[in-house]
């Protein structure tokens, strides 16, 4: 998934926060049971004081389908939200 380019340095800012803003530290705690890469290890990858590598990669990549599925699921709320308040508007004016 990633290159050799991207390996010796920290992830992007713009994949930094989105790893930020679509998982929690529930979610790093779990990818480090998972893949044996250490909770501090992914945190300080995703927040940019360490550098990605062959080895943390892994944990990484998991995060990044975790985000995604997490950004759909947020989506599916924010749309059921909209309809609901938008109904609720509606009915009390």
């Amino acid at each position: 998934m990633f290159t050799d380019q991207e390996y010796g340095k920290p992830i992007n800012e713009k994949l930094s926060l989105t790893l930020r803003r679509n998982t929690t530290k529930d979610d790093f705690a779990n990818v480090a049971t998972t893949t044996g890469v250490s909770f501090s290890t992914i945190r300080d990858v995703i927040y940019r004081t360490n550098s990605l590598t062959k080895s943390n990669s892994k944990a990484i990549e998991e995060l990044l389908r975790i985000a995604f599925d997490n950004s759909l699921a947020r989506q599916l709320l924010a749309e059921g939200d909209k309809h609901y308040l938008h109904k609720f508007l509606q009915t009390h004016r």
